[in-house]
């Protein structure tokens, strides 16, 4: 059995799901009970996954933000990306719990070293392994490939934005106002890009694309009405 699973799609409810679980196990031991703003960092310690920082060159694709060593069930960060917002740092690391919860047969990690590696700024970079998934080539590759970042994107930003917190959270704001929005990035420790995208995806607000303005979405709950005026 190989130490990457083979590619296999999840619904956004499965992912979601798999996030809330570990939440759910951090909640019942004391030191590792999550608080916001969010430390990714625990999560690792809980799932006992180191977080290093280190020097990671760059290779012809461009510059990596972080990687993860499965056999060595160590997460590797570029200090580069220290330069870089706390929500950012947050989200790297959340990121790559996700390939480790997703990605990585854990019970095979005494095998071959391989590295799911996360590009600096953006993600879904190709991985540089040899197992079959990773691979291939063209449009077929591709896609798989991105679809893999997006399941461990979209698991970063279910472990960080869980919805029960968001809805704790965002009492006494008005989610169409970016003064509030800013408000409940600061408290839940993330980007705002990472809000705004988390927000719009469970259909709480709409951002037209190339605009600023904020509209209430079809996906708010009648308890949530009255933060939009």
């Amino acid at each position: 059995m190989s130490i990457l699973k083979p590619y296999r799609f999840y619904p956004k409810e499965s992912i979601e799901r798999r996030a809330q679980d570990i939440l759910t196990q951090m909640q019942t031991q004391p030191n590792f009970a999550p608080q916001w703003p969010f430390e990714s960092s625990l999560v690792a310690d809980f799932l006992d996954l180191g977080v290093v920082w280190d020097e990671i060159p760059a290779d012809g694709e461009g510059e990596i933000a972080a990687r993860i060593l499965p056999t060595e069930r160590t997460i590797e960060i570029n200090e580069n990306i220290l330069e870089k917002p706390q929500g950012f740092i947050e989200s790297t690391i959340a990121h790559e719990i996700g390939h480790w919860v997703l990605h990585i047969n854990q019970d095979e990690v005494d095998g071959e070293v391989k590295q799911l590696e996360l590009p600096l700024g953006e993600y879904g970079k190709k991985p540089t392994t040899s197992e079959e998934p990773f691979v291939c080539r063209g449009s077929a590759y591709d896609s798989k490939i991105a679809s893999i970042e997006w399941q461990a994107q979209y698991f970063a930003s279910c472990l960080l934005m869980p919805q029960h917190i968001l809805e704790e959270k965002q009492q006494g704001l008005d989610l169409t106002k970016w003064t509030d929005l800013y408000k409940l990035r600061d408290q839940l420790g993330v980007t705002i890009s990472n809000l705004t995208n988390r927000l719009q995806d469970l259909g709480w607000i709409t951002i037209p694309k190339n605009t600023r303005q904020i509209y209430r979405g079809q996906g708010v709950t009648e308890n949530q009405q009255r933060l939009f005026g």
